[in-house]
């Protein structure tokens, strides 16, 4: 069973991060963000991907899903390399 924290930031948004289990991966060091600015601010020239942490899919900017799933997050493509997470297939 994964274990959550929440972090509370000096601007006030809230930041979620899962810690690593066996079904996780190495996910832990990677943040996530709740804004596409925020998580571009933190990679800066690196590509932000969209992850529904549900379905451990992710996805690109421009794509139908980007940003608009219920159990999402932004993330720097970097941060979620190795943790288990899949590209979406359809590319929508």
């Amino acid at each position: 069973m994964k274990r959550r924290i929440f972090r509370r930031l000096r601007s006030g948004l809230v930041v979620f991060l899962p810690f690593a289990t066996a079904a996780s991966g190495a996910f832990a060091e990677g943040a996530q963000y709740p804004t596409r600015a925020a998580a571009e601010e933190h990679c800066p020239g690196e590509v932000v991907v969209w992850v529904d942490l549900q379905t451990r899919i992710y996805y690109y900017r421009g794509q139908d899903r980007y940003g608009s799933t219920k159990t999402g997050a932004y993330l720097c493509q970097r941060d979620i390399k190795g943790a288990g997470f899949r590209p979406n297939r359809t590319g929508r």
